[in-house]
């Protein structure tokens, strides 16, 4: 059908019962159309607040931790940026939305979908062949498109770059999905196997959408000819700019701002009262450096706070069948970053003077 048909609209808010209890303002994507796609709406935004879930996650020790107006900034005409941050929202929520979308198809939650079985029967490798029930990840793609893509209404370059992100997202799906396969033959040898293809957990599309944040390329437009506006000349530009960017990479055309300092206006929140980590177990060395990032390269200080933790222990089965835990007190010491000219404790000011930057 054509793309009109499905007009879909974006309002910026909080999406019902889902969304309202974890605080996010998650667009809220309605369709106007044939009603067997409005089946899909609560999927298509359970799978953009999963991606958001997974922002946070990603960049929970960095200075820009993916704050709660991070979607509705990157969507909204009027505040849109295109910053290397902004261009991991648009892929991270876009693989959101069509991983959910797929993983409900697998689960038999849309009448409209099931496995994808088109390579059933053919050789895929030496002692194996295709079989079984594939995650039906064109379906995902195709109806992710029709939501978020549509988002997209205007043809400049911030439009583009967007679009292209979101593709970005949408392929991390694809290059992390895993062949699971099952043994075949006499007593267990093995001798063929069936296998299918599987979505990987988000978590690892999340890691490998990361590493392409690390690496995005920014876009460097011929501003001249980008003056010219929407014209064939502004389009000529942009398209000529794109023709040398791989599909798989994400792409940004501004530079980030100043994350340490908070901006109300383009919903930055600074790094000041953010907690860091220096001591743990099983920490990264990155997890480790999160107090030098965010305190004191950011002209802040590191405060130590201790606070009181209530846990259960001391467990014990009893027959049968419930299990009894004490609730124990612990003290925890946590870190965060304050103002240097903020009274801190003794304790707190003879740590830190000798507190290396």
């Amino acid at each position: 059908m054509e793309r009109g048909t499905f007009l879909i609209l974006s309002i910026a808010g909080v999406f019902g019962a889902i969304l309202h209890a974890a605080a996010w303002s998650v667009n809220n994507f309605l369709m106007t159309g044939p009603k067997a796609y409005l089946t899909y709406s609560s999927s298509v935004a359970a799978g953009a607040h999963s991606g958001m879930e997974e922002c946070k996650f990603q960049f929970g020790w960095e200075r820009w931790n993916c704050p709660e107006s991070a979607l509705q900034l990157s969507t909204h005409n009027r505040l849109r940026s295109a910053t290397r941050e902004t261009s991991f929202v648009h892929a991270i929520s876009s693989a959101g939305v069509m991983y959910t979308l797929t993983r409900n198809c697998s689960m038999g939650d849309f009448e409209s979908c099931g496995c994808d079985d088109s390579r059933n029967g053919r050789v895929g490798g030496r002692g194996w062949v295709w079989g079984g029930c594939s995650d039906n990840v064109e379906f995902g793609e195709r109806i992710s498109k029709l939501f978020v893509d549509a988002l997209e209404t205007g043809h400049d370059t911030r439009a583009l770059i967007n679009l292209h992100n979101n593709e970005v997202g949408r392929l991390a799906v694809k290059a992390t999905m895993k062949r699971t396969c099952k043994c075949h033959g006499v007593s267990g040898s093995c001798s063929i196997q069936t296998c299918w293809l599987q979505l990987a957990e988000f978590r690892e599309i999340g890691n490998y959408l990361k590493i392409k944040y690390d690496q995005a390329h920014k876009l460097e437009m011929d501003k001249r000819r980008m003056r010219a506006g929407n014209s064939a000349d502004s389009r000529g530009a942009t398209a000529e700019t794109f023709h040398h960017v791989h599909a798989t990479e994400l792409v940004f055309l501004e530079d980030s701002p100043d994350y340490c300092t908070r901006n109300a206006s383009l919903g930055h929140h600074g790094t000041e009262g953010r907690e860091c980590l220096q001591t743990g177990k099983n920490l990264s060395q990155w997890e480790r450096r999160s107090c030098r990032r965010l305190c004191t390269e950011c002209g802040l200080r590191v405060e130590e706070r201790r606070t009181e933790v209530v846990a259960s222990c001391n467990c014990k089965f009893h027959w049968c069948c419930t299990v009894r835990c004490e609730q124990c007190r612990q003290l925890v010491a946590k870190h965060f970053c304050t103002r240097r000219d903020t009274a801190a404790p003794n304790h707190v000011k003879q740590r830190n003077k000798g507190h290396k930057r």
